[in-house]
């Protein structure tokens, strides 16, 4: 039984990589609907009036919606935290009555708690 050498592909080498002035080249003579940059380009371009303000209200509307976001989270921690204090004066306040009505069924009823 012989054994089956694997042939070798030789595979070319390597092309150097490009200079800094053939990348620069290739970008500049690039037309400007090349889908790199069309791509990358704003997907919600300025108004007709192609102003700055246009292109803030976009911006401004989010940071306000996440100023809002902010401060109702803080509202919400803080109402959790209201809660959790009111669930634990009315869980004291039910042992409290527990209790109460364990001594006054004691008091009018001697005989019931001991014989149970």
């Amino acid at each position: 039984m012989g054994s089956k050498a694997k042939k070798r592909v030789v595979l070319p080498t390597r092309p150097a990589p490009p200079t800094v002035e053939q990348i620069l080249q290739d970008v500049r003579g690039a037309p400007a609907e090349d889908p790199v940059f069309t791509a990358l380009a704003r997907e919600d371009p300025p108004g007709p009036s192609g102003r700055a303000e246009d292109a803030e209200a976009p911006r401004e509307q989010l940071y306000q919606q996440s100023q809002v976001y902010v401060a109702m989270n803080q509202r919400l921690r803080q109402a959790g935290a209201q809660l959790e204090q009111k669930r634990k004066e009315l869980r004291q306040a039910g042992q409290e009555l527990e209790r109460d009505f364990g001594q006054v069924a004691q008091v009018a009823l001697p005989g019931a708690a001991s014989s149970g």
